[in-house]
């Protein structure tokens, strides 16, 4: 089953891609939550559309998204953690975390952009993926250490 998306999916696609899915998580899932609609020929033109007339705005968009990645990058953050004899940490360090240390120094970056590739077990430097656009990933460096 064909569908284009009208928000960004993780794991799926961002919008405006037309992608196939399974017939029963399109028809159960994505449609009636609002996060597609049926590739109909209709549906196609409507895409192509706004794709055209959103072409602009997009470019702009893409630019400011780099400029962010690019201040992300010269950015490493110490996070805090209780941290027991035994070297582990008590808890788990979260994306909202590492969310609010940017904004802390000045970068706005909303946590469900933000994954974090390895599990965080211990004291030390840890690496977290942003996804700012379709186009445009960064990786912020980050450093656990005791409170």
């Amino acid at each position: 089953m064909d569908v284009i998306l009208k928000t960004d999916i993780k794991g799926l696609g961002y919008k405006n891609d037309l992608v196939t899915v399974k017939s029963g998580y399109g028809r159960n899932y994505l449609i009636p939550q609002g996060f597609a609609v049926l590739a109909t020929t209709s549906n196609k033109r409507i895409l192509e559309e706004n794709i055209k007339q959103a072409a602009h705005k997009a470019e702009k968009i893409k630019t400011e998204a780099e400029e962010l990645a690019a201040k992300i990058e010269g950015i490493k953050l110490e996070i805090k953690a209780k941290i027991g004899d035994s070297g582990k940490i008590f808890g788990k360090v979260t994306t909202l975390q590492i969310s609010d240390a940017l904004a802390e120094k000045g970068v706005e970056v909303d946590r469900k952009k933000i994954a974090i590739s390895s599990p965080v077990t211990g004291a030390g430097e840890y690496v977290a993926e942003v996804d700012l656009h379709r186009e445009v990933k960064t990786e912020v460096k980050f450093e656990v250490v005791a409170e």
